[in-house]
């Protein structure tokens, strides 16, 4: 099985948890299928034990008009590269992580991501939420940027946020970091801050139409979920690859200077 597979595989986990547990059957049996077989809807419905119009509803529920379109493109997934070559990693953990980058690179969205590190330059504030491991990659983000000059602040503590949200406005961007993308206090805040004016991001790894009504962009990181042996990766891995993307990205601007203040602000921490 090819790096392509995982083209479509990242989207039906991001929309998993919108899934009834007719529709995670399905769900189930398209992510680990890995064999080429006769994929008509009389077929599958047939061994799934489900309509074909469970199928269609399935299909739409992934964002394609019906599930014609999304055989189509799965089917794409399991025609072996022209050049397929036997991967490095013998170790199960490596294979692991090399999902989760195949899965990651599938989901990256470059247009989303020039938008938000246009933000970045644009905004006089950044505050990053998050809590637990989430919190943890908030501090790493603000350590990182803040060394190249952006006025960056990580918010670990709920109370805290909520404290926070008096003093937005309109100048700000907040990122609020989540991977269920259901944490009460980081959603809760989130809001409050789309109501005081702050632009508002959202990184999570799943999809949910009604993250527009408070998020400006909604940047979606890989899914543990449905590996072999996710249970062994640290669930800030996804997490920091996007972070990674971001970096680079807006390092790119201007990057000279950057790199000059990095270079200082290095400095003074061994001076100190």
């Amino acid at each position: 099985m090819t790096s392509a597979r995982h083209n479509i595989i990242p989207l039906i986990e991001s929309y998993y948890h919108t899934f009834t547990p007719l529709e995670r059957t399905i769900g189930d049996f398209f992510i680990h299928n890995t064999e080429e077989q006769d994929f008509s809807s009389r077929t599958i419905a047939s061994q799934l034990f489900v309509s074909e119009a469970s199928l269609s509803r399935f299909a739409q529920k992934c964002g394609f008009h019906g599930y014609r379109e999304f055989i189509y493109e799965y089917k794409q997934i399991l025609k072996p590269d022209e050049e397929e070559t036997v991967s490095d990693f013998d170790i199960q953990e490596f294979n692991t992580y090399q999902e989760l980058l195949n899965k990651s690179n599938a989901l990256l969205d470059n247009s989303q991501i020039t938008r938000i590190v246009n933000l970045l330059v644009s905004m006089p504030r950044v505050y990053v939420y998050g809590r637990g491991s989430s919190g943890l990659v908030a501090q790493e983000m603000q350590l990182r940027f803040m060394r190249i000059g952006l006025n960056i602040e990580a918010v670990t503590d709920s109370h805290v946020m909520k404290m926070n949200s008096v003093i937005l406005g309109k100048d700000c961007l907040v990122i609020a970091i989540s991977v269920s993308g259901e944490t009460a206090e980081i959603i809760s805040s989130l809001r409050a801050a789309k109501k005081q004016g702050a632009c508002t991001i959202l990184m999570t790894a799943r999809q949910d139409k009604g993250y527009q009504e408070f998020c400006d962009e909604t940047l979606i990181f890989a899914s543990k979920e449905h590996l072999e042996r996710g249970n062994i990766i640290s669930p800030q891995f996804p997490i920091l690859l996007m972070l990674d993307v971001l970096y680079s990205r807006y390092l790119q601007i201007d990057r000279q200077k950057k790199e000059a203040l990095h270079e200082y602000t290095i400095q003074s921490l061994l001076q100190s």
